[in-house]
C-alpha cells in the first residue's frame, strides 16, 4: 500500500491487490474494475491509486488525474463494447450519494433500460 492510502479503506485494498475485483484496467494513476452492483449492462468504477476522500478534498494537484480519468473512460467503454452511449457520475458526501469515501468515478453504459440513472 502506498503512503496515500486508508488501511480501512476498501478501494485502498483493492488497489493495493488485497481484495479481489474484476479489473479491467490498471496504470500509474488509477484501477478501474467492474462495480459488484452494476446499475447498467456495463458498470465500472475508477478509483485513483492515491486515497482522496471526494471532489470536495480535490485541489490544483488532481487537475491531471482527473483528466486522466476524464480521457480514459471513452477508450474503455469502446473496449467494454459500449456503443450507444455512457455516462460518467462522481457522487461527493454522504448526501450527494458518495457510498465510499475515497475518490472513484462511475462509468456505465450498454442498452437502456438500466436499473437507475
Amino acid at each position: 500500500m502506498n503512503n496515500d492510502a486508508d488501511p480501512d479503506c476498501i478501494f485502498c485494498k483493492i488497489v493495493a491487490g488485497r481484495v479481489p475485483a474484476k479489473k479491467v484496467h490498471e496504470d500509474d494513476q488509477v484501477v478501474v474494475f467492474h462495480d459488484i452492483h452494476p446499475w447498467a449492462p456495463v458498470h465500472v468504477l475508477l478509483v485513483p491509486r492515491q486515497h482522496i476522500v471526494s471532489m470536495a478534498e480535490v485541489g490544483p494537484e488532481h487537475q491531471a488525474l482527473l483528466g486522466h480519468m476524464m480521457a480514459l473512460v471513452p477508450r474503455l467503454m469502446r473496449e467494454l463494447g459500449v456503443t450507444g452511449g455512457f455516462r460518467q457520475v462522481i457522487n461527493t458526501g454522504r448526501d450527494g450519494g458518495q457510498e465510499v469515501m475515497h475518490l472513484h468515478m462511475h462509468a456505465f453504459g450498454g442498452p437502456r433500460p438500466w436499473q437507475r440513472g
